[in-house]
């Protein structure tokens, strides 16, 4: 057994995962408020978790913002640093099976990569600071929850009618044949009175959600091409298959969230050190 371990140490998060020849191992995710101890924690648990010795480990491969204090070497393993958004491409290409790509990654913020598996080239295209840090500082003041998991699940008691503003409302008029007149015109635009805790939660979701989306649909636009990946923990919430189904309809895109999303840079980074 030879095996190879992904950790992706983000500004909220540690993933690790593993790589058994083609096989991959069950994925640990823990919270990284320390970098370190949560990389050894995690590292712990994950070997428990799949029943693996260190000495069946031949190479660690690291990525993500907190991979920095870590050095080149983990329990005596021979450790890589690996490119952040090389690792996005290749886990979203790998995940969905796709050629062609762009792979966004939706964690604490937001990054764009084009990824083509056929010249190797992942390019980060840019990113944007609305994410997941957005929605929990949102919600931590206006509705004093501070969990993802908490505010998706408030959000399935809302209504977007008591907080958005949608074309519907300022028009009788078809804008374009394929825009829906159900599509946002102003995020809290229509803000009601007597809009809920749900409706407030719900009304955040959709617009980190869309604001992602349209940076995403911009991006492929500019690549001339109409896949889009999305992985990373934002991409997991209940709403998200709703929400980017009915954005990708209006602009002609494909965007798939595929299983094990949460993991697709932890992946891609694991993949590198496969050679793959």
């Amino acid at each position: 057994m030879s095996i190879i371990v992904g950790i992706d140490v983000g500004g909220s998060t540690t993933k690790i995962v593993g790589f058994d020849g083609d096989k991959l191992l069950a994925p640990v995710l823990v919270k990284a408020n320390d970098p370190i101890a949560s990389v050894y924690g995690g590292f712990g648990k994950f070997t428990t978790d799949n029943k693996i010795k260190l000495s069946n480990i031949k190479k660690v491969m690291v990525t993500g913002v907190g991979s920095s204090f870590l050095g080149d070497n983990i329990y005596g393993i021979e450790t890589v640093h690996v490119n952040e958004f090389t690792a996005n491409g290749k886990g979203g290409l790998y995940l969905t099976g796709l050629d062609e790509a762009i792979v966004v990654s939706m964690g604490t913020g937001t990054s764009y990569v084009y990824s083509n598996a056929a010249t190797g080239e992942h390019s980060y295209l840019g990113g944007t600071g609305v994410g997941g840090g957005t929605l929990t500082g949102l919600a931590d003041r206006l509705l004093g929850v501070r969990s993802v998991q908490n505010v998706a699940n408030l959000a399935l008691e809302g209504d977007l009618k008591n907080i958005d503003l949608r074309i519907s409302d300022i028009t009788e008029h078809d804008i374009i044949p394929t825009l829906s007149s159900d599509a946002t015109a102003a995020n809290f635009g229509k803000m009601s009175d007597l809009a809920t805790k749900g409706d407030i939660a719900l009304g955040l979701v959709n617009m980190v959600y869309e604001t992602i989306a349209m940076l995403a649909i911009f991006s492929a636009r500019m690549k001339n091409i109409k896949n889009i990946v999305l992985v990373g923990n934002l991409s997991v919430l209940p709403q998200a298959p709703q929400i980017f189904s009915e954005l990708e309809k209006m602009f002609g895109v494909k965007i798939y969230i595929p299983e094990n999303s949460a993991y697709g840079t932890v992946i891609g980074a694991a993949l590198e050190g496969l050679g793959r």
